[in-house]
């Protein structure tokens, strides 16, 4: 009996704490001065990732180009990245703030130095700094 008593007694402050959840926030947000957002690339299941100059500076993006070194294309090895399905991609970036993911293909390392057999053509900007977040913004992680 004792015990149904404290079950009992609990109810009146388990009834408030549930009221007052009734006015919380949704899950549904809206982003005020957006800092970037994602545009699909026809044919592709690749987005283009546009960026603010608040945001690019925020998150130190920076870049190198493509270099050609005898067969190969030649990139700083921080600019790789392999997705959860063991693909390698670079970024480029075609314009001021805009970034787009492009596959390519690894046939080695040379120091710090990634050789690939296919990728951006030489002079094309690839990102070194800021890779995994522009992924994250890409695949609408945290949205």
């Amino acid at each position: 009996m004792q015990r149904m008593r404290t079950t009992l007694a609990g109810l009146p402050i388990a009834a408030v704490l549930l009221a007052s959840c009734a006015n919380t926030t949704s899950d549904a947000y809206v982003v005020e001065n957006d800092p970037g957002h994602v545009e699909h690339v026809d044919g592709s299941d690749l987005g283009r990732v546009h960026l603010t100059p608040a945001a690019v500076k925020r998150l130190q993006i920076d870049t190198t180009l493509v270099r050609r070194a005898g067969e190969s294309l030649v990139v700083r090895d921080e600019a790789m990245f392999v997705d959860p399905d063991g693909a390698w991609w670079v970024y480029t970036n075609p314009a001021p703030g805009v970034y787009v993911r492009h596959e390519v293909s690894l046939a080695g390392h040379r120091g710090d130095l990634a050789l690939l057999t296919s990728g951006p053509k030489p002079g094309t900007e690839v990102v070194t700094v800021g890779v995994a977040e522009l992924y994250g913004i890409e695949a609408e992680v945290g949205h």
